[in-house]
């Protein structure tokens, strides 16, 4: 077998790996991603390197050999180091079967066949040998580095088995491939691949739901996240892993008049916000925007598709979905809620003659998450009629310049009322009563409607005015 590695074993990591193994007397081999990122000339710092022997024992000579620390998970039977920048982990080769109930594995010592079996995909199974005599071949019985150059998914063994042993690897199919892929080089899950996880797609129930979630948020924060929807939709999986979002396929007629595609609409305006921004909870919130809409679609005869409300409806839904997929319920979940309630907000002041008061009140539910909103309503324009969308476009410039002059005159982001609960009580000698409450939203919804500035002399005198108004006397 010729060499056809050299160019990527040539670290100092490796040489060290080589020297212990022949002193030892073992076998290792770096294995995985770091192989497949090789020769896809994508840059990688994570090595795993896998032992015929103890993983543990290994690593512990090689941090001797090194200087470094090294980190030991005995339960799992793997040890961990850093060096030169790279992290690299060890684990002895091993073999792998599994009970239908769980997708924990029973493990046993094996050989690196037994190991590149066991892998989820031939382009994950090859290897880089670390050896004497050998150092720097590829080992790669199944293939991988033509499944590799064809753009390919593919597992090493019958899929069915794969897939059921493991039904984590079903979600992995679809990251590697949306991951993967470029506009140059698209990869594809094999349709014998996309017909069994079709068949295996109930087996997702037995997976935790950390681990979905984890699998989600790396398809989300790829550079074309839509890709990964469509596979799951195609393959049957997005049903039991987002039904919400699978409820937004299909298209419904009456009298001859059908809707836009809401989830082709969503996958769209996914896209355009993981093109302007690399923030994952934003990108959340592009793909649970419109999440609302099939539970107040309505057909008005003459007038046609509505969905009058869905965004308050979708924002209520964001809560339950994120606590179906054990997502953060703090601050990542208000912040996605509240887009999902705003994002229609701009673009209604588009079509109407934009107000000082429109862009005050807007400014303060938004806060500090206003210039997310505004990328996200920027990616919801998505009609196929080019001089609608420049029309809208050109529009919704002025709704952003707008929004900048209203903020620097009025500083109504963060909105902090100049009148306090406890200025109204000193003043007035009051306890803490629902009067304070009435009086400081009075001069709020004044502030914000452009009736006084947002100041705290305008502010004290309309205090003053409806206290009296209320029959309140100051104190003496």
């Amino acid at each position: 077998m010729s060499t056809i590695a050299a160019e990527f074993v040539n670290k100092e990591i490796f040489k060290i790996v080589r020297a212990v193994a022949a002193e030892r007397g073992v076998k290792a081999f770096a294995i995985g991603g770091y192989v497949r990122d090789c020769f896809l000339g994508r840059n990688s710092s994570d090595i795993d390197i896998v032992v015929e022997g103890s993983g543990i024992d290994f690593a512990r000579a090689v941090g001797g050999a090194t200087g470094k620390n090294v980190s030991y998970f005995k339960n799992f039977g793997t040890a961990m180091m850093h060096f030169e920048g790279d992290e690299i982990e060890f684990v002895g080769a091993r073999k792998e079967s599994y009970r239908r109930e769980s997708r924990k594995p029973i493990v046993e010592d094996g050989t690196l066949e037994d190991d590149q079996l066991r892998r989820d995909f031939t382009i994950n199974a090859m290897a880089f040998s670390l050896n004497e005599g050998s150092f720097g071949e590829l080992v790669d019985p199944f293939g991988g580095i033509k499944d590799l150059a064809n753009g390919i998914i593919r597992t090493p063994l019958d899929p069915d088995t794969t897939y059921s042993d493991d039904p984590l690897r079903m979600l992995r199919a679809v990251r590697f491939a949306t991951k993967l892929s470029t506009p140059g080089h698209l990869f594809r899950i094999v349709p014998e691949s996309i017909e069994s996880m079709r068949r295996m797609a109930p087996r997702l129930g037995i997976l935790s739901k950390e681990r979905i979630a984890e699998e989600l948020n790396k398809m989300l924060l790829c550079d074309r996240p839509s890709m990964a929807f469509f596979l799951m939709d195609d393959s049957g999986l997005l049903p039991y892993i987002l039904p919400q979002v699978a409820a937004l396929k299909g298209i419904e007629t009456v009298d001859g008049q059908g809707h836009k595609d809401i989830f082709a609409h969503t996958l769209a305006v996914l896209d355009n916000v993981a093109a302007a921004s690399p923030d994952l909870w934003l990108r959340w919130a592009a793909l649970l925007h419109d999440v609302g809409k099939p539970a107040v679609k309505k057909y008005v005869p003459g007038t046609g598709w509505t969905f009058h409300g869905h965004d308050l409806v979708g924002s209520r839904m964001v809560p339950k979905i994120f606590a179906s997929l054990k997502l953060p319920l703090d601050d990542k979940l208000k912040y996605v809620k509240k887009l999902v309630w705003l994002h229609m907000r701009p673009i209604a002041l588009v079509d109407d003659i934009v107000t000082d008061s429109a862009v005050r009140r807007l400014l303060f539910d938004a806060g500090d998450d206003i210039d997310d909103l505004m990328i996200l309503c920027n990616a919801d324009i998505t009609s196929k009629n080019p001089v609608k969308v420049a029309k809208i476009k050109s529009n919704f410039e002025i709704v952003k310049q707008k929004l900048i002059e209203v903020e620097e005159k009025d500083a109504i982001r963060n909105f902090k009322n100049p009148i306090s609960g406890e200025y109204v009580m000193k003043v007035y000698g009051l306890e803490p009563c629902k009067q304070i409450g009435e009086i400081k939203e009075y001069i709020k919804e004044a502030i914000l409607d452009g009736k006084i500035g947002n100041n705290f002399e305008e502010a004290d005198a309309l205090m003053r005015a409806k206290a009296a108004e209320m029959g309140l006397k100051e104190c003496e």
